[in-house]
């Protein structure tokens, strides 16, 4: 998907993301920020959305949020202002091919259903690794395409209209597995009928 995909596809989205994807992926996003919230520190959330994850993490940390949607963010700064988040530091647009952070800035990084709607993904892990701190986790909540199966059949069937539909049904977990400097801390299927997986990758050093 190219960034004109990405645009116009959560513009379509954003009016109703909150009560469609958004509920589907609840279970993940509550087990993610379960995790995060269990460290200290500052918290950069890759592709934050509307916000929906923003008032579950603990007062304790400080959050930054970035998206490249400017509808979605929209949502999430009413969603801040209306629940007054103290904890988060701020929301910002942002390609996450590109980072505008220097290199060890977080002590976490949440990605959290974003990795198969990005452009090169390859590429943001890569910015994902430099912008956390040694010692730091990558949180992870998405959709991995299995090789067989049913919902394997279907994923194949749908990859070709992964513009329409906002993300990549075929993406494979290989992908977010290529940096030297992370390895596997867990790794768990996820609800509904083990369609999401978490995952918590740990940068080397610290």
């Amino acid at each position: 998907m190219d960034l004109d995909a990405v645009t116009r596809s959560y513009a379509r989205w954003a009016p109703i993301y909150d009560r469609t994807f958004g509920a589907i992926t609840q279970a993940g996003r509550r087990r993610a920020v379960a995790h995060i919230n269990a460290r200290n520190g500052s918290v950069l959330e890759v592709g934050v959305g509307t916000g929906l994850s923003l008032q579950q993490y603990g007062g304790h940390l400080a959050v930054t949020g970035i998206d490249f949607s400017d509808d979605m963010l929209e949502k999430a700064q009413v969603r801040v202002k209306e629940k007054a988040l103290d904890h988060v530091a701020a929301l910002r647009q942002m390609d996450a091919r590109h980072l505008d952070f220097p290199d060890a800035s977080f002590d976490t990084v949440a990605a959290m259903h974003v990795l198969s709607v990005v452009p090169e993904p390859e590429r943001v892990m890569t910015e994902i690794v430099r912008v956390l701190k040694p010692g730091g986790q990558v949180v992870i909540t998405n959709h991995f395409t299995r090789e067989d199966g049913v919902l394997g059949a279907i994923e194949r069937l749908t990859a070709p209209f992964a513009d329409t539909l906002g993300w990549h049904s075929d993406f494979r977990v290989e992908t977010v597995l290529q940096q030297p400097a992370l390895r596997i801390v867990k790794q768990d299927d996820l609800p509904p009928l083990g369609m999401m997986t978490f995952l918590v990758l740990e940068k080397s050093g610290g």
